[in-house]
């Protein structure tokens, strides 16, 4: 369990729903499904969803039969909870590198798992560019053995990307940086 929060936080469960609510606050998740993702009873999942929900850190937002949780972004504490995530998975290591030392990076987005919020141990990344593929290479060994993660690349240049949305349409994805165009 990442050390980080278990210093803070001392259920395994809460840790578990605040990585998988706040690396992607986009995604939207519901008891049963959370339950069988850690392989947790449901009334322990239940609990914690209750007590994050009545602190305001979490939306809750009722469909038909089912409850759907979400990251609550106007909480005065999302940008930091978001943040501490970020930093506890690593990504923040992995985009810095790549932005600094890898050519003429477009975007890079997380997909798959993680862009879900899923701390499954492998991060995927979808890089658009021209990169140093030997560089890129060289900085995953690196960053994994820092934040004790594999990674995962796959690099498209600009018109590859764009032949190949709808493949890439039915994956999930979060833009996690991109080059800020001259204006």
């Amino acid at each position: 369990m990442p050390d980080l929060f278990s210093g803070i936080i001392t259920s395994k469960t809460r840790i578990k729903l605040l990585i998988r609510f706040f690396l992607n606050p986009g995604v939207r998740s519901y008891l049963r499904e959370l339950s069988r993702e850690f392989d947790i009873s449901s009334n322990a999942v239940r609990e914690e969803l209750n007590q994050l929900t009545a602190s305001k850190l979490l939306n809750s937002e009722k469909q038909g039969r089912q409850v759907f949780y979400s990251a609550n972004p106007l909480h005065p504490l999302f940008p930091e909870l978001k943040s501490m995530v970020g930093k506890l998975i690593g990504v923040d290591k992995v985009v810095a590198g790549i932005v600094n030392r890898l050519g003429n990076l477009e975007c890079a987005y997380l997909i798959d798992d993680y862009a879900e919020g899923k701390d499954t141990g492998i991060i995927d990344l979808l890089l658009v560019g021209d990169i140093n593929r030997h560089q890129l290479d060289d900085l995953c060994r690196k960053t994994e053995r820092y934040i004790n993660r594999k990674i995962r690349t796959m690099v498209m240049t600009g018109p590859e990307f764009q032949s190949n949305q709808r493949i890439l349409e039915n994956r999930p994805r979060l833009l996690i940086w991109k080059l800020d165009e001259p204006t």
